[in-house]
């Protein structure tokens, strides 16, 4: 196999453990390059390695959509939602084939407010928009052209249900398995409260605006941040493409929750419990 790797972390460059794995690749037959840009791509590669944790994931996923290349996750982090595969394994499950290749909804952003080149851009995560000052933004958001109630908060987010253990579960989100078909709509720490996380079909378009007494605020598609002015619009739907993940074949997202996230941690769940 052709293989390309990123390396976000200064860290993990030269890291023992990571020139281990690369050099167990290369034994094993397979073609290894680096990548940093989408123009160093090379034809007829299979696979990119993303070797670190989420973030990390979240900035290959970001080469590899144009690309047209899938990403696999090895965990070289910590939670490792995304980059859940483990480095003594991968080699073994690429071999057997062990690894089931799924597709990830992503968010389409247009805003031309953002710089050139950035003005229609993709998250995997989410998008979010949030007060840059020390007042509160107003946040009006259209969903198919129905207006809701203007949120008065820090900001809002919009998160796929790949996002949803991400930023949207800090701010009081649902936890959504990642194949459920919808988009999180959720504002964060809102100063009204009778607002709620919203569930939306990931077939519906949203048009947000903003009002503050500030004049700017920052626009953020998962881990890019960029300052927009207040009164920029801003425009999200399902993207044109989908990400192509490869995961273990014995992975189990329940099971991710319990053991990563803790979830349902009872004592009274215990296996001696009566």
């Amino acid at each position: 196999m052709k293989l390309a790797y990123y390396i976000k972390k200064q860290r993990l460059k030269g890291d023992s453990r990571v020139e281990a794995l690369l050099d167990r690749f290369r034994a094993a037959g397979h073609i290894l390059y680096p990548v940093g840009h989408i123009s160093d791509f090379q034809p007829d590669t299979d696979v990119l390695l993303s070797l670190g944790g989420d973030g990390t994931f979240l900035s290959a996923a970001n080469l590899a959509v144009p690309a047209g290349v899938p990403v696999l996750g090895v965990n070289f982090g910590r939670l490792g939602f995304l980059s859940e595969s483990d480095p003594d394994a991968i080699l073994e499950s690429l071999h057997e084939k062990d690894y089931i290749v799924e597709e990830r909804e992503l968010l389409q952003v247009r805003c031309d407010a953002l710089p050139a080149g950035e003005s229609c851009s993709v998250a995997l995560n989410e998008m979010s928009v949030s007060r840059m000052g020390a007042s509160m933004l107003g946040v009006d958001v259209e969903v198919d052209g129905a207006a809701l109630p203007t949120y008065w908060a820090d900001g809002l987010l919009v998160a796929t249900s790949s996002g949803s253990t991400a930023y949207s579960l800090s701010v009081g989100g649902p936890i959504c398995l990642p194949e459920t078909k919808v988009f999180i709509v959720a504002p964060i720490s809102p100063h009204n409260l009778n607002v709620r996380p919203l569930i939306v079909p990931e077939t519906s378009r949203l048009r947000i605006s903003l009002h503050s007494r500030d004049d700017r605020a920052v626009l953020t598609m998962d881990n890019r941040n960029y300052t927009v002015p207040v009164d920029c619009r801003i425009e999200v739907c399902a993207a044109p493409t989908r990400l192509k993940r490869l995961r273990p074949g014995h992975s189990n997202f329940i099971n991710a929750l319990r053991s990563r996230l803790l979830w349902g941690e009872d004592v009274r769940n215990g296996s001696d419990s009566e």
